[in-house]
């Protein structure tokens, strides 16, 4: 192989490498409120997220606040789309799957949360814009729907 043929094959290796690299989202994450669009009288929002993301596995601690109480939750995916189980509210099992969208630049988490005979579905995509961690959220019941876009700095 000559020379330039091989440059132009490691040139590609490289491009498409970084191409359909999967984003990082790993890192301590503080809610930055003036760049999210929340709810005007409720936010499904953390005030912070640790996300430790090592190969096909994914865990998200989020610490939030609601009606002057703290608490923390920690969920942990897979990436590969397969359906894990977690805690969800007062002792139900949260069922969600992780999925990457085909470029890797974003991961949908879909999460289905019984509520007393309902489901509740809870859609967030997380990305990463201008060095920023973004979830934008869905969550859909009988109760209505709710979106918002979170926008959180790394600490």
């Amino acid at each position: 192989m000559n020379t330039k043929k091989f440059l132009l094959s490691v040139l590609a290796v490289i491009l498409t490498t970084s191409l359909f690299a999967q984003v990082d989202l790993s890192g301590n994450w503080k809610l930055n409120t003036s760049k999210s669009k929340l709810g005007e009288q409720f936010s499904m929002a953390p005030k912070t997220i640790v996300v430790s993301q090592k190969s096909n596995d994914m865990s998200v601690e989020k610490h939030s606040e609601f009606q002057g109480n703290e608490f923390t939750s920690t969920d942990k995916y897979t990436l590969d789309g397969k359906e894990c189980v977690n805690k969800g509210f007062m002792d139900t099992e949260k069922k969600s799957t992780a999925v990457w969208s085909g470029d890797k630049k974003s991961l949908t988490v879909t999460s289905k949360i019984p509520m007393q005979g309902e489901t509740m579905t809870i859609t967030e995509i997380y990305s990463m814009e201008n060095g920023s961690m973004v979830i934008k959220s869905k969550a859909s019941s009988s109760y209505g729907d709710m979106e918002e876009t979170q926008v959180y700095d790394k600490k």
